[in-house]
């Protein structure tokens, strides 16, 4: 019976992380003095396993790396550069997921799967700009890249971010954008056009999430069907003053 229990609550866990596999979005904030690593849509705030943290980078306003320690709670993931960070980085994979023809998610690829009708591996990134004036350095570690084109950190609430979205390296076209995840994350704010850019307007004062997603099918993979990716750009609306 026991035995029985376990499995059901396995089951119901499957269901629920796949739901949430590609509803969830990642980014940062600063809170009580710590950079948290956030998983969640809109309000949405939810526990996650901080081991799929693939990794973190930061740098200082020159572009050069700084080393930023992953602390790994309980139920989410701290980052800890080793000192004040003018950009930020993280990346989180969700691993392989395969469904059941009885609509149970299952942590494995469809290969270890028999009869998988679904099966997807998403991965998650999120791009934090800190400081004005900071140099980009290449990002080639994020997969789907956000990418200002002019300091966002200038640009001010109720106007518009020239950006760029680029996908494994390559300008990204049709990507849509949406404008304010962490407050309207249902609300689509602007598409790119064939060069991957789009003008995104600058919605708060404060923090700023900008987010885009999109699924890619794989050929030949004998686990996965398809490529979930998410990305956020995150920045504050005004410079913020104690």
């Amino acid at each position: 019976m026991q035995h029985a229990k376990s499995l059901a609550l396995l089951g119901l866990f499957g269901t629920l992380f796949a739901a949430q596999v590609s509803a969830h979005g990642l980014w940062t904030e600063q809170r009580r003095g710590n950079i948290e690593v956030i998983y969640g849509h809109g309000a949405e705030d939810d526990a996650f396993k901080a081991q799929k943290i693939s990794g973190a980078w930061a740098y200082d306003i020159g572009g050069k790396m700084i080393p930023v320690t992953v602390e790994r709670l309980a139920d989410h993931a701290r980052l800890q550069p080793l000192k004040s960070p003018a950009v930020l980085a993280v990346a989180l994979d969700n691993g392989m997921w395969s469904q059941t023809a009885d609509k149970k998610w299952i942590n494995h690829g469809r290969s270890k799967v028999p009869g998988a009708i679904e099966s997807t591996q998403t991965f998650k990134y999120s791009l934090a700009i800190y400081q004005p004036g900071a140099k980009l350095p290449k990002l080639d570690q994020i997969k789907l890249l956000i990418l200002p084109e002019v300091d966002p950190l200038t640009v001010g609430p109720g106007k518009s971010l020239p950006v760029q979205v680029l996908l494994d390296g390559k300008p990204a076209a049709g990507i849509k954008l949406i404008g304010d995840y962490r407050n309207a994350p249902n609300t689509l704010s602007t598409e790119t056009d064939a060069q991957g850019r789009a003008q995104v307007l600058v919605r708060n004062e404060g923090l700023n999430v900008i987010a885009a997603q999109v699924e890619i099918p794989l050929k030949g993979n004998p686990d996965v069907a398809t490529r979930g990716v998410f990305s956020s750009l995150t920045f504050l609306g005004k410079p913020h003053h104690e």
